[in-house]
């Protein structure tokens, strides 16, 4: 018997670690408990199985009851809470109305003419998954959450390390040894309670990208390797999602926006191979100045909150190239590639 509470336990905590929703989690453990009922109401008495998993039900239904007073009693507190929250506190991401305290954070936005209530309105109801929380991905995070991007996806599968914290702003050293996504998360929600942080613990792969990106309306990509990059192109293509790609070596950053359903090209139209090995080093071998993805972070930040609100020109079908070495900026025109294998016929 109790390895199955060892082994139900296991399920809730390493789901948890997992980034699996609560109720996901609560429906395996609940399942769990009905087979074990099931087998020794129906069994039996003397049979291996029953046996094996207590021996008699009497011990799983005083369980269940003890569990379902905990439940109950959890839920009394958290109607309570709810009853004794604030008015200004957060209020629902589905009704894309503001609380006062909403209004006072974004004035700054609201009195934006190319922004106002309407702008501020669509950027509550956005959804952007954002791909690495690393150089990049902890500025274009934080800025995100601070304008009030109303759902904000992370994934990542490191940890935060010591020498990460010379650049990834979002992370602390008491971080170290944490998930990214989590010390991202935390720094988020202190930031600004009132968006929804989702952080997905794992590497994105070809068999969860699709499903993965199908909840989100913008892409957001700092990842510093091309398999990744060409993936995530990949998936924004065949979904028709809009991509933000950022990229840094040493004192240079560049960023676009990549959106082939709506015109120009792709990012494999761009770079259409990766490069031989040496020749694009990663930040850990030819090194990175500090604030450098602090700038191109913010500005991919700055891009998608003109793409979400329609603020502007964005950077689709153009390059913009930061040196911020000689202080330089250069923009650069972009073009599809006619027999482009991701987006050719993925554009009409």
């Amino acid at each position: 018997m109790l390895s199955i509470v060892i082994f139900a336990a296991i399920i809730w905590w390493g789901g948890r670690f997992l980034g699996m929703p609560k109720a996901v989690r609560g429906s395996v453990v609940l399942v769990l408990y009905l087979a074990l009922l099931t087998v020794h109401l129906t069994l039996p008495d003397g049979h291996n199985l029953r046996l094996a998993t207590g021996g008699s039900a009497r011990s799983w239904l005083i369980l269940g009851g003890i569990g379902l007073l905990a439940v109950g009693y959890w839920r009394i507190i958290a109607v309570l809470k709810t009853r004794a929250q604030p008015k200004d506190a957060p209020m629902s991401q589905k009704t894309g109305t503001f609380s006062e305290t909403e209004l006072d954070r974004y004035a700054r936005h609201i009195v934006l003419r190319e922004l106002g209530g309407p702008g501020q309105k669509k950027l509550k109801n956005a959804k952007v998954l954002v791909i690495g929380a690393g150089g990049l991905g902890a500025p274009a995070l934080q800025y995100l959450a601070a304008a009030g991007v109303g759902t904000i996806g992370v994934i990542d599968d490191d940890e935060v390390e010591n020498a990460n914290l010379q650049r990834q702003v979002i992370h602390r050293d008491e971080d170290i040894g944490v998930p990214k996504v989590f010390s991202a998360e935390k720094a988020m929600k202190a930031q600004n309670p009132y968006v929804e942080v989702r952080p997905y613990h794992r590497r994105l792969e070809g068999d969860n990208a699709e499903a993965l990106f199908s909840d989100y309306d913008l892409i957001l990509d700092g990842t510093d390797n091309f398999d990744t990059r060409y993936l995530v192109n990949q998936t924004a293509v065949a979904l028709g999602k809009p991509l933000i790609s950022g990229a840094l070596s040493q004192w240079e950053g560049q960023l676009s926006l990549f959106h082939p359903k709506a015109g120009g090209p792709c990012y494999q139209c761009i770079f259409p191979e990766a490069p031989a090995a040496g020749l694009a080093p990663s930040c850990s071998e030819a090194g990175v100045v500090g604030p450098l993805p602090g700038v191109v972070g913010a500005m991919m930040a700055l891009e998608a909150i003109k793409h979400i609100t329609g603020a502007g020109k964005t950077l689709r079908s153009s390059m913009l190239i930061y040196d911020g070495l000689y202080a330089e900026t250069r923009r650069i025109q972009l073009k599809q590639t006619p027999h482009c294998p991701v987006c050719a016929t993925k554009s009409d």
